[in-house]
């Protein structure tokens, strides 16, 4: 990551050179009618033209002997809405559903972003919307808008009951999210729980296409990153230039890292589906590009200049301007191919962020 630390200590905007602009209209409200019709642009890493395809193309743009690691996160409805004892309404994001930071007093203390008309004073009960009512306990209120809460139970079976699908707010839902959207926010292969939101390059498959390409000779794995606000959240300056993010929890079996090793040595490509997956499997390099299988949190940052042990090439979407997302996409398939790649996309009106089309960079 020299570039960005060299932007970062010339005092420059790291993020302002990943900016571009994006007619709203662009903005995908709703997914594709089939999963696996969503619109896909491929763009090598070595040079040649973009290839305007679709996600069914996957099937011969990859090739027998190849890998594609699949982030098998379950998005939580961990959307809550409480109210004070004066009736004012707070919305409350679980940041990290499966993992409370402790255990107490029968219940279980977790990170929140925490958002009301005033102020929330620490020590403030807030009764959860829903039957029946339970009390909750604002511990401490952080910058940015983040907070502890203590639930009065297992966070993941509250969020069950009462919660609603976290979707990002780019999605518009004046009558909050549907039963669709639950549904649509979830790769067909989810089954951990413990992300407030989708790994969204995961949602173009179907069992159909995940089948023609085993058929075809295409290995898949998978692994586990919960994804949390941390991958969207703009990230201070001094986390920038520490190279670091909002840790998430990351799972890498032993089965995933046989995988890669197997792959590597029948000369197939690694290909991460998302930048979940592509984190994951760069969280702790071994010999040969092998992932160490094990569990904990991750706080890497993937930028320019970072040098890639493990991914071959990445399945993603269309990333927001400023991101780190676009900054790990660029460290991959190089800044201004990217970005002239998003123009190209821009122009042909693909459709962008979670519910939009979908890149390929090998």
């Amino acid at each position: 990551m020299a570039a960005l630390n060299a932007q970062a200590s010339r005092g420059d905007d790291p993020l302002g050179a990943y900016d571009y602009q994006l007619p709203g209209h662009l903005v995908a409200q709703r997914p594709a009618g089939r999963r696996v019709r969503s619109r896909l642009l491929v763009l090598p890493r070595q040079g040649g033209e973009l290839v305007h395809a679709r996600v069914t193309d996957l099937v011969g743009l990859l090739s027998p002997g190849d890998l594609l690691v699949l982030n098998d996160t379950e998005v939580v409805p961990a959307r809550l809405w409480a109210r004070k004892p004066s009736g004012g309404r707070v919305e409350m994001l679980l940041l990290a559903p499966a993992h409370p930071l402790r255990e107490e007093q029968g219940g279980q203390v977790h990170e929140a972003l925490l958002r009301s008309h005033r102020p929330l004073a620490e020590g403030q009960e807030l009764i959860l919307e829903g039957e029946p009512p339970l009390t909750l306990r604002v511990l401490e209120r952080g910058a940015r808008g983040r907070g502890l809460v203590w639930l009065p139970g297992r966070a993941l079976d509250i969020a069950r009951q009462r919660g609603q699908v976290p979707l990002p707010p780019y999605i518009k839902r004046p009558q909050g999210p549907t039963a669709e959207d639950l549904r649509r926010y979830q790769t067909v292969y989810a089954a951990r729980a413990g992300a407030v939101a989708a790994p969204t390059a995961g949602l173009h498959f179907s069992p159909e296409l995940l089948a023609a390409l085993a058929k075809r000779g295409v290995e898949t794995a998978r692994l586990t990153l919960h994804v949390g606000y941390g991958t969207f959240a703009e990230p201070a300056p001094e986390d920038l230039l520490a190279g670091r993010l909002h840790a998430e929890w990351v799972e890498v079996p032993d089965q995933t890292s046989r995988a890669v090793a197997r792959a590597k040595a029948r000369g197939g490509r690694v290909v991460a589906v998302g930048t979940t997956s592509l984190r994951a499997l760069e969280w702790r390099p071994g010999p040969g590009g092998v992932p160490r299988p094990g569990a904990g949190w991750c706080d890497l940052l993937v930028a320019p200049g970072f040098k890639f042990q493990v991914a071959d090439g990445i399945l993603t979407n269309f990333h927001l301007p400023r991101t780190t997302l676009l900054m790990l996409v660029s460290a991959l398939g190089g800044r201004e191919r990217v970005l002239a790649a998003y123009a190209e996309a821009v122009k042909m009106n693909y459709r962008f962020y979670s519910f939009g089309d979908a890149m390929l960079i090998f």
